[in-house]
């Protein structure tokens, strides 16, 4: 069994079994290792097809590693209907130096998965997170209601293009919720990009959440990347919002594979327990598996 010190001086390589034997379902002692020492901060980016999610983390990633910082990337991709593999290839879009041993790109279809990620989304994230300096997650194109990456990443990024129409539309979208970033893309286009920026923060007044920055950027020309700095500073809040994300996950994995009466079932079981989160969502798998195993035996 792989260690978190070996998987951080295997690179790679050993970053990429992890992940391996996580898609398979396993690794959960590595998993919480991991999430009990977080290395990095994770970017959710997300928002809706074509605004330019992978352009932009191609532009980000030697902004990144020009400061020295580690890189790790999960694109989620659509899938394909007949294979369920990823359909777009998104991480063919992202622009790096494949020889860089400081940066790492994993993608994910995303199969039959609601909310823009993956099923593995979270537990690789985690991983990642425990290697690397920034984790990206760039989520498949997403609408109004799609808001999981709130519940994954440390920092949600929602980029919205010029002239879309975007802001009319978060002004009544659950997606409004999630930032702690809005990102105008392909700033280069002048006026069409400040009047949907203008729109944008005239749509966020409306929300709960209160102000959250608004900021022009152009992948091309790498003008106002730096809006994302604040984003990756060290937050010891961060650590209360990682557990409750990893509840969240645990709650919403029960609820897949065994449904509303397995997350009855379960009861307080499911709370999320520095060290032993991934393991313990494990043993509670187990024993909703034998409860079923044997009611049907009975029946």
């Amino acid at each position: 069994m792989t260690t978190l010190a070996e998987l951080r001086r295997g690179g790679k390589p050993a970053l990429a079994r992890a992940l391996a034997a996580v898609e398979a379902g396993g690794a959960a002692a590595l998993l919480d290792a991991a999430l009990q020492d977080p290395r990095g901060i994770a970017l959710g980016l997300t928002g809706p097809p074509g605004v330019g999610k992978s352009t932009l983390t191609g532009a980000l990633i030697p902004r990144l590693r020009a400061r020295g910082l580690s890189v790790a990337v999960i694109a989620v991709d659509p899938s394909s209907r007949r294979s369920g593999g990823a359909l777009l290839g998104d991480r063919t879009r992202i622009r790096h130096d494949p020889e860089d041993a400081g940066v790492f790109i994993r993608s994910m279809a995303a199969r039959d998965q609601l909310g823009g990620v993956a099923e593995a989304t979270y537990p690789a994230l985690v991983l990642m997170r425990a290697t690397h300096d920034v984790v990206i997650v760039e989520t498949v194109g997403v609408g109004q209601s799609e808001t999981e990456i709130a519940d994954l990443a440390d920092r949600v990024v929602l980029l919205a293009e010029p002239g879309a129409g975007d802001a009319l539309q978060f002004m009544k979208a659950g997606i409004v919720e999630t930032p702690d970033l809005v990102l105008v893309t392909k700033a280069d286009r002048g006026p069409a990009a400040r009047a949907t920026a203008a729109e944008m923060r005239r749509a966020l007044a409306l929300s709960a959440r209160g102000a959250v920055p608004v900021a022009e950027v152009s992948a091309a020309t790498g003008a106002g990347l730096e809006a994302l700095d604040p984003l990756l500073a060290p937050d010891p809040a961060l650590a209360g919002r990682r557990l409750v994300q990893a509840e969240a996950w645990m709650r919403a994995r029960i609820r897949a594979d065994f449904g509303r009466f397995g997350l009855a079932a379960a009861g307080p079981r499911l709370v999320a327990r520095p060290g032993a989160v991934f393991s313990g969502l494990a043993s509670v798998a187990r024993s909703l598996q034998t409860l079923l195993a044997d009611w049907s035996a009975r029946g």
